[in-house]
């Protein structure tokens, strides 16, 4: 994904528009949301020299207020990969992520598939060797990045255009029955096999409504009602 091709291609692109507030796509990604704040906005600590402060990982949509993109979302996801299991260095995945994307000259290669190839390859062997992670360190962690890029959908120009996010926080099953696609409610999650809102699924089972009832109404199966309030309710 060259420069020039990704800045025209994002162009008035629907993807690269602000519409998650931090706090709303922390909870769908399944974040902490001061994680997600500290990748967005940076993050001040003291040291004994005084106070430091490490800049974004990612450049949001809008900084002020704080809004992501769709194509933000995706980049939180990936950079999720890494904290699962492996903690997070901001400073060394930055590290990472500039060497890699100098080295194979991609702009924003959390966006891109190749992080499943070379660039990926690149990224991974640098970010291993900045947190001394041991052999099988790093092959859990390849393990893990390749469930997280599975669950991303690209387009014929290798720009992602849906994210199917896991249920649960640390649940990586292969299941994918909840998407986040800008084309379909406004790029809130919903059950795919309908286009149903997540959100809308667990309000009503909030107000009293049953399982068999929803099912019926919006031509779900309990399964499927059962995994949308997983989805809205897990931590």
């Amino acid at each position: 994904m060259s420069s020039s091709r990704s800045r025209i291609a994002a162009l008035n692109d629907i993807r690269d528009q602000p519409a998650y507030p931090l706090a709303e796509a922390a909870r769908y990604l399944k974040l902490a949301p001061a994680t997600l704040r500290s990748w967005v906005l940076g993050r001040r600590y003291p040291t004994a020299n005084g106070v430091v402060k490490f800049p974004p990982l990612m450049q949001p949509a809008r900084r002020r207020p704080p809004t992501l993109s769709f194509w933000n979302l995706i980049e939180a996801h990936v950079l999720h990969a890494m904290r699962t299991d492996h903690g997070v260095s901001v400073k060394a995945l930055r590290k990472a992520l500039a060497y890699a994307e100098k080295e194979l000259r991609i702009e924003r290669l959390l966006l891109s598939p190749e992080l499943r190839s070379a660039a990926g390859e690149l990224f991974l062997d640098q970010y291993g060797k900045l947190i001394s992670l041991s052999a099988s360190g790093q092959l859990a962690m390849r393990h893990i990045l390749a469930e997280y890029l599975k669950r991303v959908e690209w387009d014929d120009s290798d720009f992602p255009i849906r994210l199917y996010p896991f249920l649960a926080a640390g649940n990586l099953t292969t299941e994918r029955p909840i998407a986040i696609d800008p084309s379909i409610a406004f790029g809130r999650p919903v059950v795919l096999s309908r286009g149903v809102s997540t959100a809308a699924i667990a309000g009503r089972i909030d107000a009293g409504e049953s399982v068999a009832d929803l099912a019926a109404d919006y031509d779900l199966t309990a399964d499927e009602i059962q995994q949308a309030v997983v989805y809205e309710r897990a931590a």
